[in-house]
């Protein structure tokens, strides 16, 4: 079934795709989705050992925190329920950064350096240790690599004739990618969203495409916008492979 599929990325970065995907029901374009929410699993901070703490914030409130601290996550090298150490030590007059933590992995670094933790007044210090570990986003949404994930159909727009000479063109918004007459794939940000600017003059029809969902994923960074599809996509795989044996049973 899945060589029934068509696959057209529009937008590919580290932490952001665009891609059309041809051949699917609503009810699978949402599984994927949800697989890319729920499935993949990624590195994050659990447990905090405080050694010192004297800080102006509860230990609670730093704990909360450092677990929403994204974390690159090699998913090759570690299984769910494993973990990797983690350790800061900052002295005030400082603010304490993400990028100030220091783990026993090499490959489990945060993704961005600069999310603020806490400001340290003069004589103020945080000292700690913490375990991240490996998990799903169904468990916690901390463990959630895709910060944003959506997808809608993807709409053609056809030209069926000259608008009225002297009719006012009111503007037609669309948003994400439409498919034109000649098949082409457009970026709606190319023509600021806004279909007159497009076909000056013309009289348009949209309407969607049966089966084809443009989706757009966003990553925070732990993994690659990429491999969390590819990743969602296996995950949905294996579940089908699983529901098959049981019912073969």
């Amino acid at each position: 079934m899945a060589s029934d599929f068509e696959v057209e990325f529009i937008e590919r970065d580290d932490r952001n795709a665009r891609f059309v995907v041809r051949g699917l029901t609503p009810a699978f374009a949402n599984g994927i989705r949800r697989a890319m929410i729920a499935d993949v699993p990624t590195m994050s901070i659990d447990t905090v050992r405080f050694v010192e703490n004297s800080s102006v914030m509860f230990d609670e409130m730093i704990g909360l925190r450092l677990g929403l601290v994204p974390l690159t996550t090699p998913l090759d090298d570690y299984e769910t329920g494993e973990t990797a150490t983690l350790a800061l030590d900052v002295e005030g007059p400082a603010t304490a950064y993400s990028g100030d933590l220091r783990s026993s992995d090499d490959l489990v670094q945060p993704a961005d350096e600069n999310i603020p933790i806490i400001e340290l007044k003069e004589g103020q210090r945080l000292e700690l240790e913490a375990d991240a570990v490996l998990d799903r986003g169904r468990e916690h949404a901390k463990h959630q690599g895709g910060v944003a994930v959506g997808y809608r159909h993807l709409q053609r727009v056809d030209v069926v004739g000259d608008a009225g000479e002297f009719d006012e063109q009111e503007s037609n918004i669309l948003r994400g990618v439409i498919e034109t007459e000649d098949d082409e794939l457009v970026l709606t940000d190319e023509f600021d969203n806004d279909l007159t600017e497009r076909y000056p003059g013309k009289e348009v029809e949209v309407h969607d495409v049966p089966g084809a969902f443009v989706f757009h994923v966003e990553t925070d960074g732990s993994v690659t916008a990429e491999e969390l599809v590819l990743r969602a996509a296996d995950s949905i795989g294996d579940r089908a492979a699983e529901l098959e044996e049981k019912v073969a049973v």
